[in-house]
C-alpha cells in the first residue's frame, strides 16, 4: 500500500447565507475582509489571509452542476447554523470586542484556554457562529 499524500491545508470554507449583499456587507465592513470576486448573484469571495479563500454561496444557489472554464463544479449547499475561527494576534483581542460592539454585534462568549490563547465568539446575520482566536488553544496554534 503506498502512503497517503500529505494534505497542505485548507483552501476554501463555504457558508451559505439566505441574503448575499447582506452577508458581504457583514464580511466586508465588520471583518474588513477583502472581496476577491464573485457574481453577486449566486456567490462572493474574500480574502480571510494567507493562501486561504472563504466563500459566501446564496443558499440554494447551487444545486445544480455549474459549468466553468476547464470543468463542471458539482453541486453543494447547507442549512443551519455552521461554525468558522479566524486567526487574530493577542493584541488585536480588546480592539475587537471595541469593533464588534461598536459595529452592533453581540458577543455571545468568550474563552480563556489553557495554553493561554482566548477566544470571542459571535453570530454572523445569518446566525453562523464566528470565533476571533488568539494563538494558544491547539498544539499547532
Amino acid at each position: 500500500m503506498q502512503p497517503t499524500p500529505r494534505i497542505e491545508g485548507i483552501v476554501e470554507t463555504i457558508l451559505y447565507v439566505d441574503d448575499l449583499e447582506r452577508a458581504v456587507a457583514f464580511y466586508r465592513d465588520v471583518l474588513g475582509l477583502t472581496a476577491q470576486g464573485g457574481d453577486r448573484e449566486r456567490f462572493a469571495v474574500f480574502n480571510p489571509g494567507g493562501r486561504q479563500v472563504l466563500l459566501l454561496f446564496r443558499r440554494g444557489a447551487t444545486l445544480v452542476p455549474t459549468a466553468v472554464p476547464g470543468g463542471i463544479i458539482p453541486p453543494h449547499d447547507g442549512h443551519g447554523p455552521h461554525h468558522i475561527g479566524f486567526a487574530i494576534t493577542h493584541e488585536s483581542y480588546e480592539p475587537w470586542k471595541e469593533k464588534l460592539a461598536s459595529a452592533g454585534v453581540a458577543i455571545e462568549g468568550e474563552t480563556h484556554w489553557p495554553r493561554g490563547g482566548r477566544s470571542l465568539y459571535f453570530r454572523d446575520p445569518d446566525g453562523h457562529l464566528l470565533e476571533l482566536i488568539t494563538p494558544g488553544i491547539w498544539p499547532n496554534y
